[in-house]
């Protein structure tokens, strides 16, 4: 059990993991930070925090896991904050959704205590956020990737696992270039392309008229829009280098399939339209 853990952003993720915990008796105390009055609030009346702390470092007192879970434009500079309060063996982890910047910013601010470090990610979500957001079963059957760095403690990495499995998550661990590079073709570049066809269509002013005759596929598609886009604002800047050439890739494939329509290409449209469907049957059985 976790006797003490410090939630450092208890919005969707950071409150989903405190309930979470507490549902499966896999923690004593949670104590959070979070600097939103209102946010602060709200999680102690849901009774996902125990305890606010306003003070960083009375927040981190006597914890013995701590996550971050704040925007990744947030983790550079609570790192720095957070690296004089950190005492040896207490175990640090995040669900920041690219993990290279995260981790090139706790090598810069954390010193000694990387050796705590263990970066994380959660492949789990909605497109709502905030403390009232936070549901005890967000992760349950879900993946979480682990990326330990070759400094990272036996034990530390153990802790998180064990976290993470006390909440019904599958843990994978994968290296940091393998773990930017596949989230950004299935989670970030859908994000832009689902922002991009509402703006496109808001712009052509035709976004109410759209939804009206919408089906369940274009609702499907376009939920996540309605994500934080100050949070995805920062996961596009934070990965942009495997985002930019997936960007790249996308614009030839989507020019091959315009141009299949130009020239009323049937057959080459069928066929980009069979191996997309065969690809996505073969994994998703249902």
């Amino acid at each position: 059990m976790i006797r003490r853990l410090c939630i450092l952003g208890v919005g969707l993720i950071g409150g989903s993991l405190a309930l979470a915990l507490k549902q499966a008796k896999g923690v004593g105390e949670v104590v959070g930070y979070e600097r939103d009055p209102i946010a602060r609030d709200k999680a102690l009346s849901l009774g996902i925090i125990d305890r606010a702390e306003l003070d960083l470092a009375e927040a981190l007192r006597g914890a013995d896991v701590v996550v971050l879970a704040v925007p990744l434009g947030a983790m550079e500079e609570l790192l720095q904050a957070m690296a004089p309060s950190l005492k040896p063996g207490m175990v640090v982890t995040d669900v920041g959704s690219v993990k290279g910047s995260v981790v090139a910013s706790a090598r810069a601010k954390l010193g000694e205590y990387i050796v705590d470090f263990v970066p994380g990610h959660p492949i789990a979500g909605t497109e709502r956020n905030g403390p009232e957001a936070a549901f005890a079963d967000l992760f349950c059957l879900h993946k979480v990737l682990l990326t330990p760095l070759p400094e990272s403690r036996a034990v530390a990495v153990r802790m998180v696992r064990m976290m993470w499995h006390q909440v019904g998550a599958e843990v994978i661990e994968t290296s940091i270039s393998h773990h930017d590079r596949m989230l950004a073709g299935t989670s970030h570049l859908p994000h832009i392309l689902a922002y991009t066809l509402i703006d496109m269509l808001a712009k052509l002013g035709e976004t109410q008229e759209a939804l009206q005759f919408a089906a369940g596929g274009f609702r499907d598609f376009s939920r996540i829009a309605s994500s934080d886009p100050k949070v995805w604002r920062d996961i596009c800047l934070a990965n942009k280098e495997p985002l930019l050439a997936l960007l790249e890739r996308f614009r030839t494939e989507l020019h091959g399939v315009g141009e299949a329509i130009h020239r009323g290409d049937g057959a080459k449209l069928a066929e980009i339209f069979a191996r997309a469907k065969a690809a996505r049957d073969t994994h998703y059985k249902r």
